[in-house]
């Protein structure tokens, strides 16, 4: 639990308290209604002071006493961890929207041609892009139904598909552009997405260390089949989460995303 919320939940439960224990004190020393105890307890508490009505036994001031000295810290407890909850959401906010710009411009420099490069190795492509072709028509539901399918859907890297120049030639030129991503500081605050460029950068690394892909080992092979598989799935889930992201948010940016779907073969970038 975020540490913010586990104190406002602390101090606002021993408010709860302290407030329960003032109206029934203040309903027993000062033989008062339940609303004028309720009354005197919130003023006591806030310490804005008395006004028409105020408790007038030596019992019930004494109570007072007791009551501001264990309330109204805790009171002023609660006020300060809601005001530091509130400003915490915020800054969250403003960095999520930083982040989720991080993510347009990753998939506009490398992640829409590295799905195009990825689908062209799989054998069972269609069964992947099923349900992909979005539409300005699509709602929440509609998004969580193509995950469920996406998370059911084998991604396949048929190795001998694989023209390892093409796919080397482009990931390596954008080594620069990716390694800058991850020194971002607001990719903490977005697991999935750190973990796809981790992903794909170890792509990059792996490809950047060969420099004969035509003598490669089938065994080597396989094994950057596997790396290219590992960033390909968390490529079309993420891209899936960000569609859904600019729909929501910038539909300039949502239409051209669509006019450049990898998953619509049918796509165009022409505005019909």
């Amino acid at each position: 639990m975020d540490p913010i919320r586990a104190r406002l939940k602390f101090y606002f439960l021993v408010l709860l308290g302290i407030m329960t224990i003032g109206i029934f004190g203040f309903t027993l020393l000062e033989k008062v209604p339940l609303i004028d105890a309720f009354y005197f307890t919130i003023v006591t508490l806030a310490t804005v002071g008395y006004g028409d009505i105020h408790p007038v036994t030596s019992f019930g001031k004494l109570f007072v006493i007791l009551l501001i000295i264990s309330g109204v810290g805790i009171f002023l407890g609660v006020i300060a961890n809601a005001t530091e909850l509130i400003i915490s959401r915020r800054e969250k906010q403003v960095r999520m929207q930083k982040l989720n710009m991080v993510i347009g411009v990753f998939f506009s420099e490398v992640g829409t041609k590295l799905i195009e490069l990825c689908a062209s190795y799989d054998p069972d492509f269609d069964e992947v892009r099923k349900g992909l072709v979005i539409t300005e028509k699509w709602t929440h539901s509609n998004f969580l139904a193509v995950s469920a399918h996406l998370k059911r859907a084998a991604y396949k890297v048929e190795v001998p598909r694989v023209e390892w120049n093409l796919l080397a030639g482009f990931l390596v030129g954008k080594r620069d552009f990716l390694l800058r991503l991850l020194e971002n500081p607001t990719l903490l605050e977005h697991e999935s997405f750190t973990d796809l460029l981790r992903a794909v950068f170890h792509l990059v690394e792996e490809l950047s260390c060969r420099q004969d892909f035509q003598n490669l080992p089938p065994s080597d092979k396989a094994h950057l089949g596997g790396d290219i598989k590992r960033a390909y799935h968390l490529l079309v889930a993420q891209w899936l989460v960000h569609m859904e992201h600019l729909k929501d948010h910038y539909p300039y940016l949502f239409s051209l995303a669509m006019r450049t779907n990898p998953f619509d073969r049918g796509a165009s970038i022409w505005v019909q």
